[in-house]
């Protein structure tokens, strides 16, 4: 309990001063940049600028680092730099997006089906592993950046459709790992097994002051090596364009300042405290004479988690500063949660009964995509950022854990039934993000039915007088 108190504190601190450091820092340093990138008229350089920062800032990502251990069946170093190439490869394709106007829809849905196709070969260890990769290299890091470079790409456009364009750059990244690690699925034994976090065994409370001061160092120094390559790209692009001045500068500078310590105590926090307490609360509920209450359990875990999520409310600002006000923080934080309620739920249940992934993951990013061709263009980009900006740390270092301690208690293959609950976290919102995109179609529709004949009344009523 003391050890989950801290880590409660250390997370609340560390997620106010990231969401500082993100405002003063990432945001604007990845709106600059796309806003540069996008001002040369080739697109060979600007390719190449926006593939090596989607590597050098994906190989920045502490989510994905926790993943990359947790998996033996591939080397560590082998799945980081396959994923970040992933990433840096779907920068490049957001970037053609933007360029040539391609609809996001029709991207979206050629890329999954070679995503599905693929996964029809692979052996279906690492199918979960493969999605929740693409789940977790959308973390605190990337997302800041690469939301704001999409905004800035798409803000010298003067087209109508600029606006709606800003979104939909995470989720294009998304699919990099997934198929990234797919491929990876073809050269690895996957009948290596994952294996459990240990948990800490302590006595005192003096016992779980030590352990946090013990790990300290360990998150500074793992925090400092994910924000060097962004420093150097940074540094490297202020000598170049000198878009920044002075004052912008130091501005810029206090809030790497703020993003490191905030992602250093929010990772301790999240990592000593709440990764424990999730293996146990899942060995626990599993273990017990009603293993099913893990299914309401889980849902009313993910629904309030996902306000814990550093990225979630960089997401929210940014997307009701480009709708002008249309949608709310308030609207899409409610759909964000309930959509992750619905896939910590069906995660639970998948690995209590042990249904493979793919019987969730091929109908949900069917809805998914099918919805894409019914609602505005800006739903489905921020429906599709939001389901990558939904599973981060907590989901990697709380739900995960959650998952594989229920199923060490079941008695599942923890590779093909633990791994996976990333996936469905990100998928989910994918669907009631656009569901909310279409009610809010269907209520516009009928104000203006209602408006129409209204006016058509009076328009009567005038000619009736004349």
């Amino acid at each position: 309990m003391v050890l989950f108190l801290l880590g409660a504190v250390f997370m609340i601190t560390g997620m106010g001063l990231f969401n500082l450091g993100a405002d003063l820092a990432m945001t604007p340093m990845g709106e600059g940049i796309g806003i540069e990138v996008s001002k040369s008229r080739k697109f060979l350089v600007p390719a190449v600028i926006c593939g090596v920062l989607g590597f050098l800032i994906t190989i920045a990502e502490p989510d994905l680092q926790v993943l990359a251990e947790q998996i033996p069946s591939i080397p560590k170093m082998v799945l980081v730099f396959a994923v970040a190439a992933g990433v840096g490869i779907f920068m490049m394709i957001g970037l053609l997006r933007t360029r040539l106007q391609i609809k996001l829809s029709h991207m979206l849905l050629a890329f999954y089906g070679v995503v599905f196709l693929l996964a029809t070969f692979t052996p279906n260890s690492f199918i979960p592993v493969a999605f929740d990769s693409g789940g977790v290299t959308t973390g605190p890091m990337t997302v800041p950046f690469i939301m704001a470079f999409g905004i800035g790409m798409a803000s010298l456009r003067s087209d109508k459709n600029s606006g709606d364009d800003s979104f939909g750059l995470v989720g294009l990244c998304s699919i990099g790992p997934i198929l990234m690690v797919l491929i990876l699925g073809f050269f690895f034994d996957p009948t290596a097994s994952a294996e459990e976090s240990i948990i800490p065994m302590i006595t005192t409370t003096r016992d779980a002051f030590l352990l946090y001061l013990h790990s300290l160092p360990e998150y500074a120094k793992e925090v400092a090596v994910s924000l060097c390559p962004i420093v150097l790209v940074f540094a490297l692009f202020q000598m170049k364009t000198r878009r920044f001045h002075r004052r912008q500068l130091l501005k810029v500078l206090f809030g790497f300042f703020y993003t490191y310590t905030g992602l250093v105590l929010f990772l301790c926090g999240v990592n000593v405290g709440f990764m424990p307490v999730g293996q146990l609360l899942g060995e626990e509920l599993a273990g017990g004479q009603l293993p099913y209450l893990l299914v309401p359990i889980g849902m009313v875990i993910g629904y309030y988690i996902v306000e814990a999520e550093p990225a979630v409310h960089v997401l929210k600002k940014q997307v009701e500063e480009i709708s002008h006000g249309a949608i709310t923080q308030q609207a899409l934080g409610r759909s964000l949660s309930i959509g992750v309620a619905l896939s910590v739920s069906l995660a639970m249940l998948r690995i209590l009964t042990g249904i493979s992934i793919l019987w969730f993951l091929i109908p949900g990013y069917g809805v998914a995509l099918l919805l894409s061709f019914f609602v505005p263009s800006i739903y489905t980009g921020i429906a599709f950022d939001s389901g990558g900006v939904a599973s981060g740390p907590m989901t990697a270092a709380f739900l995960l854990p959650l998952a594989m301690g229920a199923c060490s208690s079941v008695g599942g293959n923890i590779m093909e039934d633990a791994f996976g609950v990333v996936a469905m976290v990100a998928m989910i919102p994918l669907i009631t993000i656009q569901v909310l995109g279409l009610i809010t179609v269907m209520k516009k529709k009928a104000a203006r039915r209602i408006a129409d004949r209204y006016l058509s009344t009076i328009d009567d009523s005038i000619l009736y007088y004349e």
